[in-house]
């Protein structure tokens, strides 16, 4: 069994290296998925994450449950995994604005075919992101 030295608790903007690893916390939420009006599915104010996760040079986005936020423009990674399915996250065209705005060297679609879309939106997504795209499928 795997034991822990410490927890952290982190909000959006921070930074934390772990033993060599470094993790940068971004902010994920809605800007245009709404359960009512007015009321995002995932609002800011929950202060949900995605991470920058750098081991040995090699930058990995994990974007959360979460929109293409202004937050993801600034943003540089070699490997990005974004949500496509569309109902709680992005949409295929959304993570595609978001791959181009990342630049990633390879994305890997993810949160689609469980609870809400399917391996329509990660075709979708491949086929209009501006990077290679892996499609991984459960086994």
């Amino acid at each position: 069994m795997m034991k822990f030295r410490e927890s952290r608790f982190l909000r959006p903007g921070q930074k934390v290296n772990l033993d060599g690893v470094m993790i940068e916390t971004v902010p994920a939420y809605n800007v245009n998925k709404f359960r009512e009006p007015g009321k995002p599915f995932h609002p800011k104010e929950d202060a949900k994450l995605g991470f920058l996760i750098q081991i040995d040079g090699v930058r990995l986005y994990h974007a959360g449950d979460t929109d293409f936020t202004p937050e993801m423009k600034g943003l540089k990674a070699d490997l990005a995994l974004l949500p496509v399915s569309g109902t709680y996250v992005m949409t295929a065209q959304e993570a595609a604005s978001a791959a181009a705005a990342i630049n990633p060297k390879l994305a890997i679609p993810m949160h689609f075919g469980a609870i809400v879309g399917s391996e329509k939106d990660a075709v979708e997504f491949k086929r209009l992101a501006p990077c290679d795209v892996q499609i991984l499928k459960p086994e």
